[in-house]
């Protein structure tokens, strides 16, 4: 246990009978647990700005929407570098360090929300901090991708993110539980409005302890940044990771290719983010974020080759996957698949809150969104099931497509997404132009479920394709290149979402979705499905 391996063979079936299979099953149980944590700290923000506004926070709706746009951004950014700290740091280096990480943000989260006066810039910087917890899940997938032979890769890689993704729905169930009782000590807070957990509602004027919502996780961080230290291993053959450094070494590679992350992050949030007071400083140009995305994700790109040495030229080797032209098809299938499901479990809790959670009724010839409906569900109740449904569908849709074509089920799913999607919107628009929007909840949820589960199932089958379209030492890469730009989900489909809502046509961002899932079904058609396509069902 946490030795280097030399001459890893899985593909020989001796070899994977006698020595790897014991090994791959460790690393992959020790890898599942510490990215369910790296969601659940990436993603935590749509759970507590609900909660921050059933305290009575002072801010805007719209300000607490851009702390998950926030996380989102920096968290689909850090997937970058991440995608490549396998080759150069080691598996075990890179996930022992990046588990560590995630209690910075932690701690500071449970610091900050004992304050109500804690300013807007402070929030925002510890959300940008928490998307080491989203960038982790590239290294992760590009990691346990070497440890299992092809022919049950999609297996393998399906357990890894699907159970990974639990972290969703387990920070979406257990902080508001741990926000009802003083586990971590500290003053509670007085709810202002009616508040929810899994098992029912909660009155106002109840005691709320939401700083629990960042404490919590060192539960999980601090025993499995032990664990994968002791446990996990770092494979260092040719076609993994042949010239890792000592572990400081690795460590500080990796502080620096985050850093560079963070920074891209920082500058593109400076050029889209809007100036409010409290908040950190912006550009004020609020450019476009159809044209801030391409900037960050390109400038991290080149700044990352600018890193001299043995990690430019590793970066060098690695970068031969953008002259693929699957690693394209795969990005913009992925993101369908991935994108939406990361982006609409960051949206629903916040959606279910605004769209259903008050009165929708006409004053003075225009349309006032400010009554609190007492009749509207609670979102710490329902948000929870989608992301729920996704991850665990996700193996599902791995093995599905070791048996049928992880082609031929991407575009089952497709086909699905796109009928869900427009009746989402269909839901979402009566919703919120009612004074009774409750009445349009379930069949909402019903359908948002069903998108959950195709995005789900469309995860695993990528996954499958991925691995036979690639050769092993670009499939690692592939997995986290295709993960980091589908990661933008989390940042694109709030802001979407809050934007659409703002204008008070929140339909227009699904059936924007539905078309771009249309898209998808063409592309993967063209490249895997037609006859004569370039690969045929992988």
């Amino acid at each position: 246990m946490g030795q280097d391996l030399r001459n890893w063979n899985v593909e020989d079936e001796s070899f994977w009978a006698s020595t790897g299979k014991s090994i791959a099953t460790r690393n992959l149980w020790i890898s599942i647990p510490s990215l369910l944590s790296g969601f659940a700290v990436w993603l935590y923000w749509g759970i507590i700005t609900v909660q921050m506004l059933n305290l009575g926070f002072d801010f805007e709706k719209s300000q607490l929407f851009t702390l998950g746009a926030i996380a989102g951004l920096t968290g689909a950014t850090l997937r970058i570098p991440s995608t490549f700290f396998i080759r150069i740091a080691g598996g075990r280096n890179t996930i022992f360090f990046t588990t560590a990480l995630l209690m910075i943000p932690a701690i500071g989260a449970g610091i900050a929300l004992q304050n109500k006066d804690t300013p807007l810039w402070v929030f925002q910087l510890l959300a940008l901090l928490s998307g080491i917890g989203g960038g982790n899940f590239a290294s992760s997938m590009s990691n346990i991708s070497f440890f299992y032979p092809k022919k049950i890769l999609g297996y393998a890689l399906g357990m890894n993110a699907g159970l990974g993704n639990f972290g969703v729905t387990t920070m979406q169930i257990v902080i508001p539980l741990v926000m009802t009782f003083g586990i971590f000590g500290g003053e509670a807070m007085i709810l202002e409005q009616t508040s929810g957990t899994l098992v029912g509602k909660i009155a106002a004027g109840t005691p709320t302890y939401i700083h629990n919502a960042g404490f919590v996780w060192l539960v999980l961080l601090i025993p499995l940044a032990v664990l994968g230290w002791l446990g996990m291993n770092n494979i260092r053959d040719e076609h993994v990771s042949p010239d890792i450094p000592n572990p400081l070494g690795a460590f500080g590679i990796m502080t620096g290719m985050l850093l560079i992350g963070l920074a891209t992050a920082a500058f593109g949030l400076w050029l889209l983010l809007p100036s409010v007071d409290g908040g950190w400083a912006t550009s004020g140009i609020k450019l476009s974020k159809w044209l801030v995305l391409p900037i960050v994700i390109v400038l991290t790109v080149v700044l990352l080759k600018m890193i001299p040495g043995a990690v430019g030229q590793n970066l060098t080797r690695q970068y031969q996957i953008f002259k693929n032209k699957h690693t394209w098809a795969m990005t913009i299938i992925y993101i369908m698949t991935f994108g939406s499901f990361i982006g609409y479990s960051a949206a629903l809790p916040l959606t279910i809150k605004v769209v259903f959670g008050y009165q929708h009724l006409m004053v003075d010839g225009a349309m006032n969104h400010d009554t609190v409906n007492l009749a509207g569900p609670s979102a710490l109740m329902w948000a929870w099931m989608g992301p729920f449904i996704g991850a665990l569908i996700r193996p599902v849709g791995g093995m599905l497509a070791d048996k049928l074509g992880g082609a031929r089920v991407t575009q089952w799913i497709s086909v699905i997404m796109v009928l869900s999607a427009l009746g989402v919107a269909y839901f979402i628009q009566q919703a919120y132009s009612s004074a009774n929007p409750e009445q349009f909840f379930y069949p909402f949820l019903g359908l948002f479920l069903i998108l959950f589960a195709a995005t789900g199932l469309g995860n695993g089958s990528t996954f499958r394709t991925i691995a036979i379209v690639f050769d092993k030492e670009q499939t690692g890469p592939v997995l986290g290149w295709t993960s980091a730009v589908a990661a933008y989900g989390a940042f694109i489909i709030p802001k979407v979402f809050g934007e659409q809502m703002g204008a008070g046509t929140p339909q227009y961002a699904l059936y924007g979705f539905a078309i771009f899932y249309a898209v998808c079904i063409v592309i993967n058609w063209w490249f895997y499905m037609r006859p004569n396509a370039y690969v045929k069902n992988p």
